[in-house]
């Protein structure tokens, strides 16, 4: 009996003995790969990386499959082309393990789509299908959307569903649910990376913010996402064309409305897709506006039925219910977007007084909705022979436009380039420096009349 008590120890301690020693090989290699990964030495960072995910447990540490990925990215980039689809298989493989291994930590809608875009670039060399990735990417949204947030890959899923569509492999219907899904998906990481941008943009006051660094990098940082995202809502408009038009959807949508005039999320989606695509005059639109009205009467609804008074030239109902639209909306940036199309419709009638107070609310709303200033500008430029006593002081009315671009360029870095060439034209219009001396009116500050009720102070001349 002593003798196997003791020859069980012997074998617990070599046990033991063989455990840790694997567990210190473990480490050690960890900490060797992630030291390169540091330094971005992916090359280096891969045969130890690789002990790490062929001999410890799956669960060993959430690096291996972090950092695992840049490894493996990297050796897909640098390798010969007889090689990369084995290294792709690998990151295939990798993010798999890596959704068993961290079920909790890991974020399934992030794994499985950039596991598609995979797929997706490697379609040909796997033999797959359109309707193959597609469903990839299928499976990544409708098992967890939220975190389904890479730009490239939302819009890599939208145009193989244009894809299906025009090889008859998938319906009309399935095109527009597919692009209304990810049209709001798309508009609701714009709505979080502005509100989060927006903590950083001057205030109502227009005094810049003194940023630290760690500050400047974030705002870099969304405002890359924001330019992406932009990319992304144009290339999806783009690619649903004429596929939309209409023709086609007016048919679609009254075959199906007495199935779904109970549905709000149906009638929400028609209404605005019929506007967006200029079918806001059928009768089916009104229909649509109005059930919604009654079912689930919201700002969108006020708005549009603003748009149809419009339409029946009863100028006086369309204000009320645009003024009911902004009131209904408690959302910032979504009343931003609600003021902002109001502002357009009274610049549109020439109301430019009204069409400003609108476009500065909904710069309050949401301050880095910068066009707001260019559209301000364009109505000052179109006033100015309207406004000045006399045609240097209609002229200087430019130099008021200036200004207000350059506060577009400011609150919206998409809009710089934009801005820097409005800025240009209409400095270009006001006085000269040779006018400006010939009048001896340098540093002076004018008072410009009608309807814009500002001063402006004229240039010095260095």
């Amino acid at each position: 009996m002593k003798k196997l008590v003791l020859l069980f120890l012997m074998f617990f301690t070599m046990s033991n003995i063989g455990f840790s020693q694997d567990n210190e090989e473990c480490i050690t290699n960890l900490q060797i790969f992630a030291e390169h990964c540091k330094k971005k030495r992916y090359e280096q960072a891969y045969t130890p990386w690789k002990k790490v995910r062929t001999d410890c447990p799956p669960a060993y540490n959430i690096n291996v499959y972090t950092l695992g990925e840049k490894i493996l990215k990297d050796k897909i980039k640098k390798a010969s082309a007889d090689q990369k689809l084995t290294f792709a298989t690998e990151l295939e493989s990798l993010y798999d393990d890596y959704l068993k291994a961290f079920p909790n930590k890991s974020k399934k809608g992030d794994v499985l789509s950039d596991k598609a875009m995979l797929l997706y670039e490697f379609k040909s060399e796997k033999g797959l299908s359109d309707s193959q990735v597609y469903d990839a990417f299928d499976l990544a949204y409708t098992s967890d959307a939220k975190t389904f947030t890479n730009p490239k890959g939302l819009y890599t899923y939208f145009k193989l569903m244009v894809q299906l569509y025009d090889a008859k492999l998938k319906p009309a219907e399935d095109l527009f649910t597919k692009y209304d899904e990810i049209h709001e998906k798309v508009e609701s990481e714009i709505k979080n990376y502005t509100q989060k941008l927006n903590t950083y943009l001057p205030g109502e006051d227009g005094v810049e913010k003194v940023l630290s660094s760690k500050d400047k990098a974030r705002k870099k940082y969304y405002e890359s996402y924001l330019k992406a995202y932009d990319q992304i809502s144009l290339g999806m408009d783009k690619d649903l064309g004429d596929r939309a038009n209409c023709a086609n959807l007016i048919p679609l949508y009254e075959r199906n409305y007495e199935a779904n005039k109970n549905d709000g999320l149906w009638l929400q989606r028609a209404m605005n897709r019929l506007y967006a695509k200029e079918c806001s005059d059928s009768e089916l639109f009104f229909k649509i506006v109005q059930q919604k009205n009654v079912l689930e009467p919201n700002a969108s609804t006020a708005y549009y039925l603003g748009i149809l008074k419009d339409k029946e030239g009863k100028s006086n109902d369309a204000i009320t219910y645009y003024k009911q639209a902004v009131e209904l909306e408690t959302d910032a940036y979504e009343k931003a977007k609600i003021l902002y199309r109001v502002a357009e419709k009274f610049k549109a009638k020439g109301s430019y007084g009204v069409a400003r107070s609108y476009y500065r609310k909904a710069l309050s709303s949401n301050a880095s909705m910068g066009k707001c200033y260019i559209k301000i500008a364009e109505m000052y430029a179109k006033s100015a022979n309207n406004c000045g006593a006399t045609a240097f002081d209609k002229r200087a009315v430019y130099w008021l436009a200036a200004s207000e671009v350059v506060k577009a360029g400011r609150a919206d870095a998409k809009l710089k380039k934009t801005a820097s060439k409005y800025e240009a034209n209409y400095k270009a219009k006001a006085p000269s420096k040779g006018e400006i001396f010939s009048a001896n009116r340098a540093g002076e500050t004018i008072n410009i009349a009608c309807w814009i009720g500002a001063k402006v102070k004229v240039p010095e001349i260095k």
